[in-house]
C-alpha cells in the first residue's frame, strides 16, 4: 500500500494499530482530553470535573486512550484509601509514532473520522469564542510550489509543538484559554 510519499508497506498489525489510535483520536471527549493532558498530569476525576462528564464517562475515555498508546501514566496518588491514576499526553512522544495521526495514516477513512472530530470540537470551541481582534481564521484551497509548501508546513507544524510545549494546567492564574486547530494536508487534483 502505498502512501505517495513513501513506499513503505504495512502489515497487518501495524494497520491495526493505526486504525486503533485513530479511533481514539476520533472523539470529541478524547480530543478535549488529550487538549487537558497537555498542559497537566491528571486522574480521571479531575478531566471529569474539567469536562462536566461522569467519572465513569471519564475513565472510559482514558482507558482507549491508554490502550491505543496516546496518553501515558504519569503516576499514582493515594485518594482516600485507594489509589488513583495519574495521565498525561507527551506530545514530543506523539510526534515520533506513526499511528494514530492523520497526517501519517495508511486508512484515509480513519484519517476523515479524525477530521470530522475535530470539526465537532471547533464547533464547540467557537461558541465559547471571545470576540476581538486577537483572534486569527484562515481557510484555503490552494495550488501551491511544493518546497514552498513543505517550508511553510514545517513553520505551522513548528509553531503547534511550542504551543503544546507551553501548554499549562487548565485555570493556571495568569493564562490564557485558547483555541488551535490547525489542519494542513495535500489534497487530490480533480
Amino acid at each position: 500500500m502505498s502512501l505517495g510519499d513513501t513506499d513503505d508497506v504495512f502489515d497487518e498489525p501495524s494497520l491495526r494499530e493505526v486504525t486503533e489510535g485513530l479511533r481514539a483520536f476520533a472523539h470529541p471527549i478524547r480530543l478535549r482530553m488529550l487538549s487537558l493532558l497537555t498542559g497537566a498530569a491528571m486522574s480521571a476525576a479531575e478531566v471529569a470535573r474539567e469536562l462536566d462528564i461522569t467519572h465513569a464517562n471519564a475513565s472510559y475515555h482514558l482507558r482507549l486512550l491508554l490502550a491505543s498508546g496516546t496518553i501515558t501514566t504519569a503516576g499514582e496518588e493515594q485518594v482516600r484509601g485507594g489509589r488513583a491514576k495519574r495521565y498525561r499526553y507527551d506530545h514530543d512522544h506523539e510526534l515520533n509514532r506513526p499511528p494514530g495521526r492523520p497526517d501519517r495514516a495508511p486508512d484515509p477513512d480513519g484519517a476523515r473520522l479524525v477530521y470530522a472530530a475535530l470539526a465537532a470540537e471547533l464547533q464547540r470551541r467557537a461558541r465559547a469564542m471571545i470576540p476581538g481582534g486577537a483572534n486569527f481564521l484562515t481557510d484555503a484551497e490552494l495550488w501551491v510550489d511544493p518546497d514552498q509548501w513543505r517550508e511553510i508546513r514545517d513553520r505551522v507544524a513548528a509553531a503547534a509543538d511550542d504551543l503544546h510545549r507551553i501548554a499549562q494546567r487548565p485555570h493556571t492564574p495568569g493564562t490564557l484559554h485558547v483555541s488551535a486547530t490547525i489542519a494542513l494536508f495535500r489534497m487530490e487534483d480533480r
